[in-house]
């Protein structure tokens, strides 16, 4: 059956361009059914696939979705190398269906220092989506915030150095031009799943003028109801970024 559109009282209503999604929950959901953590990551594995389906019924163009931050690291090895197998896995079971439903896959982080078989199976996803023209999947993978800006200012202090550009060029569409995610607009909402209210060094540029939907589901309980629930907050917002109301009287 069709998702029915988005609607308001006069008809309609647009989904949001990009949604990006920090996917949080996973080890509290499997410890409150005594379950081991990794348990959590399969189960957060198959929300993923029930997003992309949401996000490409609901008319959303980009959907960002946080695998796997910079600090992630710092978590028990046993626990990284189960998350590098779900992301191996994940690759080779969904991406020709990912593929078939035209979605094109972009990977943000930082590649440097990746083990070369992690490190070919997101070029492959890349490579072989390129020229898809659905929705965009965009996966932060080895990613931060702050260490996105910091790669962006060595880019263009480089560019200052060599003689390329002059300090007085650099500006905001320079800056964004040297992110990860050049091309890409800018999140029009940013949903956090468990409940939890912090940005956890997430697109920290790109977010300036995000909305926030915090749900209380923990990620892997997160389905096409919570999905379509955060895009209806969404709606109900007044979008000003810095300005008047849009809805005054």
């Amino acid at each position: 059956m069709a998702t029915p559109p988005l609607q308001s009282e006069t008809g309609p209503l647009a989904a949001p361009a990009h949604v990006a999604i920090i996917m949080d929950g996973n080890g509290r959901w499997a410890a409150r059914r005594g379950l081991p953590r990794v348990e959590g990551h399969r189960r957060g594995v198959e929300a993923v696939r029930r997003a992309v389906r949401s996000a490409i019924e609901l008319g959303v163009r980009y959907l960002t979705i946080y695998s796997f931050s910079s600090e992630n690291w710092r978590r028990p090895p046993a626990e990284v190398a189960d998350l590098m197998g779900l992301l191996k896995l994940f690759v080779r079971r969904d991406l020709t269906e990912l593929h078939r439903s035209n979605v094109r896959v972009r990977i943000i982080g930082d590649r440097e220092g990746l083990s070369p078989d992690i490190a070919g199976l997101l070029d492959e996803a890349e490579e072989r989506t390129l020229g898809n023209s659905g929705l965009t999947l965009v996966v932060a993978f080895n990613y931060g915030g702050r260490q996105e800006i910091l790669r962006a200012v060595r880019t263009l202090a480089e560019a200052v150095a060599d003689g390329r550009m002059r300090p007085a060029d650099i500006g905001i569409d320079a800056i964004a031009g040297a992110l990860d995610t050049t091309g890409i607009p800018d999140p029009d909402l940013v949903i956090r799943t468990s409940g939890e209210q912090r940005l956890s060094n997430f697109l920290t540029w790109q977010t300036a003028y995000a909305e926030y939907v915090i749900a209380p589901e923990f990620w892997p309980d997160f389905d096409h109801a919570c999905f379509r629930a955060a895009l209806d907050e969404y709606h109900r917002r007044d979008r000003r970024f810095g300005g008047l109301s849009g809805k005054a009287g």
